[in-house]
């Protein structure tokens, strides 16, 4: 097993996540997010010969940090799929799936990338960069209701109205072509004091749409019922209150609205049971990689199905 890159890629609650997945040595288990490797590393420490791993990640720079060990296969693809490949390949039922959400820190840290606000940088912002919608699709084509509703929705920000009619009232004139242009365009309307901030949940906001993050975690939960054996884990890592809540809520209920419905006795059937309380990063961990601050550990196991 060859090192992946130390700086591509911090992993966060190392040890707490992979701890939550309670690794059998001979199991199958599933890293939703490979990145830099760190948390399938782990894995395949725990893991004996005869145990196996599959990793997923959509970003062909991470295929760069594969291992070299005959337990391990990382898919190049998108986590909406796992079911699909993990049919593909046989395997019917998985011992624990664990998943990273959100950005790497080489995604922040290239440039070109354009998910940093502190480069000046095309408006691209795609996790799959083969695919056709990105960033500049968004702010230049997009109606201004359509810009509104989503930095409401994914940005969680008061005055979506204004930023949306901005923006509106500036590609009418040019088109917005970078984050720098957005960031100036935006600066002087924003809260002070609070402006690098906001402009955070803005690129948030504009980060979700264009990889479809919330669908996507919500297609990616709705498939583990099936695919993980009976006491089998989920060790989810959040970086956003939409993500947390999302998992908090299918973790607890099964479903993401509501509550399930109970029979003539009360009773109600869900597929998983808590495991701990969240989990939040230490404050050293915090400040050796201060991208630990924003981060929820979620876990959840498998019950058996009803008789």
């Amino acid at each position: 097993m060859k090192n992946s890159k130390a700086d591509y890629h911090i992993p966060v609650l190392l040890k707490p996540s992979v701890d939550g997945l309670n690794v059998h040595p001979g199991g199958v288990y599933i890293d939703l997010t490979f990145g830099g490797g760190g948390h399938s590393a782990e894995i395949l420490k725990r893991l004996g010969s005869k145990g196996k791993l599959f990793a997923f990640d959509q970003d062909l720079d991470a295929q760069k940090n594969a291992f070299e060990d005959k337990r391990f296969k990382l898919i190049n693809a998108n986590f909406r799929f796992v079911a699909q490949f993990m049919k593909a390949e046989g395997i019917d039922k998985v011992d624990g799936i664990l998943g990273d959400f959100g950005v790497s820190s080489h995604q922040f840290d290239e440039a070109e990338r354009g998910f940093s606000t502190r480069f000046d940088a095309k408006l691209d912002m795609r996790m799959n960069q083969s695919q056709k919608l990105t960033a500049a699709e968004i702010i230049n084509n997009y109606p201004e209701e359509e810009l509104r509703d989503l930095f409401y929705k994914y940005g969680e920000l008061r005055n979506a109205p204004v930023l949306a009619r901005m923006i509106v009232d500036e590609r009418e004139k040019k088109e917005i072509q970078t984050s720098g242009e957005l960031k100036e365009l935006l600066w002087p309307r924003l809260f002070r004091g609070r402006e690098n901030k906001i402009l955070a949940q803005v690129f948030q906001a504009i980060r979700i749409e264009v990889n479809q993050e919330i669908e996507v975690l919500k297609e990616l939960l709705l498939q583990t019922e099936d695919l993980l054996k009976p006491g089998g884990r989920l060790s989810l890592i959040s970086y956003h209150s939409l993500e947390d809540r999302l998992v908090k809520r299918y973790i607890r209920n099964g479903m993401f609205e509501g509550e399930p419905e109970r029979d003539i006795y009360g009773r109600f059937y869900v597929p998983f049971k808590k495991v701990g309380k969240m989990i939040k990063a230490s404050a050293q961990e915090i400040k050796q990689n201060p991208r630990a601050r924003s981060a929820r550990l979620r876990i959840g196991e498998r019950l058996a199905d009803e008789k």
